[in-house]
């Protein structure tokens, strides 16, 4: 199988298994991708998605391109729920992480890109090189690159085509978490187990109040976020929450 999915405790782990081909996407890692994708959207026991790629040479060199010259037809990448690699253009309701343990380059980085958090390896490198061959980034790069930095920075990436360092990427905020390569996987799921220690409702409504914000202007903003707190009040996890925080006990979430 090109993905592997592994579920850790409430955690589901994606990891794109060509290492030979450097994580490289085909068709099969876009299907895979997607299929666990919407397993993880309709499954209340899992909290969060981690994705990965095998070995510590590259997290994902972006598209193959063995695969795209004998099938030049680029659309064999992509699903029709996330665009290329399953995921660049879909919204996932859940936390999804990116241990970077390698190269992400290209539509490697672009899938970063499309993760809510990420945890790299210090010897992980990210770039989108397309203008050197040619090509723009077209599966989100130009998109999200100046969602995550200041215009000129985020400019400068796509211009030069030339990748950033782990450090280099921390320091600007692309990287939420850089640890040494044998740590990257236990580190993204150490990050998975604390956000799976909260309650379920109130992370999902956290991250959709943010992402639906930055489409809408400041009082769109505020309507989003009074709607969600509105919702929020009415939910049993509420409760529980504070129920336990009284008692001084963990929570037990019931998701509703």
């Amino acid at each position: 199988m090109s993905v592997r999915a592994e579920r850790h405790d409430q955690t589901l782990v994606l990891t794109i298994d060509r290492p030979d081909q450097r994580n490289a996407v085909d068709h099969t890692v876009a299907a895979g991708i997607e299929a666990a994708l919407d397993e993880a959207e309709h499954d209340d026991a899992i909290r969060s998605v981690v994705i990965t790629g095998a070995g510590d040479r590259a997290f994902c060199a972006g598209a193959d391109l063995k695969a795209v010259a004998a099938n030049p037809d680029p659309s064999f990448l992509v699903t029709e729920r996330g665009g290329f690699a399953g995921i660049v253009r879909r919204r996932v309701p859940k936390i999804v992480i990116a241990a970077v343990n390698g190269a992400a380059l290209a539509g490697g980085f672009e899938i970063v890109l499309a993760c809510d958090l990420v945890v790299a390896a210090e010897h992980a490198t990210f770039g989108i090189p397309e203008v050197k061959r040619g090509l723009v980034a077209g599966a989100g790069g130009l998109i999200h690159l100046p969602q995550r930095l200041p215009l000129p920075l985020a400019l400068e990436l796509a211009v030069t085509g030339d990748p950033i360092d782990a450090t280099r990427a921390h320091e600007l905020g692309l990287v939420n978490r850089l640890v040494p390569g044998e740590q990257v996987l236990g580190a993204a799921l150490e990050l998975a187990a604390t956000i799976a220690a909260n309650a379920p409702i109130a992370v999902r409504e956290s991250k959709a109040v943010m992402l639906d914000s930055l489409d809408l202007d400041e009082d769109g903003r505020w309507e989003r976020s009074e709607a969600a707190g509105a919702m929020i009040v009415q939910t049993e996890d509420l409760m529980e929450g504070v129920v336990a925080f009284a008692e001084r006990r963990p929570p037990v979430w019931k998701g509703r």
